[in-house]
């Protein structure tokens, strides 16, 4: 006798956007904890990668980097990570947290001087995330909650770039991209409200697959 199985239903695709300090990174992993707890297979990921095309162009090439070169390289190192960590782990029915995606290279390299519209068309072959939420907080607040923490990328940490950062997240807001969380709050405010966005899509996803 044959039998097959049952091939797992898609996972679900969230990514956390933000300024350092805004607590994007503690929300990720505090999610994926949770809903392990809860049962679910989830999996924690971030952008830039640490690829050879991201080390490469931050490294070797160093003096040439400028924010249209920055948009390509992501936009790269982002269509390798989707083909090579996230489908994969969508496909076999994970939901995948992203900590940044790329939301943060529309916000980070038009704010360093690419055009937005451009930054958006570079990244018109990305996966499109299930839910992509943003967690707003005022520069000033952000660099005092970091600290002295290190950082993959301090050339962005600059307080006057961060403030044109924010703009741009805020732009794609509006635009319907992103859903905004105040992240001025404490720990335990802005995880429930993230974790009730997160759980609605879990929970509209299993009706539509149940009903389909």
């Amino acid at each position: 006798m044959n039998t097959t199985s049952t091939p797992p239903t898609r996972g679900l695709f969230i990514v956390l956007e933000g300024i350092d300090g805004s607590g994007k990174t503690t929300m990720a992993k505090k999610l994926i904890e949770n809903l392990s707890a809860m049962g679910y297979r989830a999996s924690y990921t971030y952008e830039p990668t640490d690829s050879d095309i991201v080390t490469v162009v931050k490294t070797r090439y160093k003096a040439y980097r400028d924010p249209y070169i920055d948009a390509l390289t992501f936009a790269l190192d982002r269509l390798i990570h989707v083909k090579s960590k996230i489908k994969p782990l969508l496909d076999n029915g994970y939901v995948v947290i992203s900590d940044r995606y790329f939301y943060s290279s529309v916000a980070y390299q038009t704010a360093c001087g690419a055009p937005m519209e451009w930054v958006i068309e570079v990244n018109k072959w990305a996966l499109r995330p299930d839910l992509a939420i943003y967690l707003d907080i005022d520069p000033d607040l952000a660099l005092k909650r970091k600290g002295t923490s290190s950082s993959r990328f301090p050339e962005f940490e600059n307080i006057e770039l961060m403030r044109r950062v924010r703009t741009i997240y805020l732009e794609l807001v509006k635009r319907g991209l992103l859903v905004m969380i105040d992240a001025s709050r404490s720990i335990d405010a802005v995880y429930h409200d993230i974790e009730k966005l997160v759980l609605s899509k879990l929970t509209s996803k299993t009706t539509t697959s149940s009903s389909s």
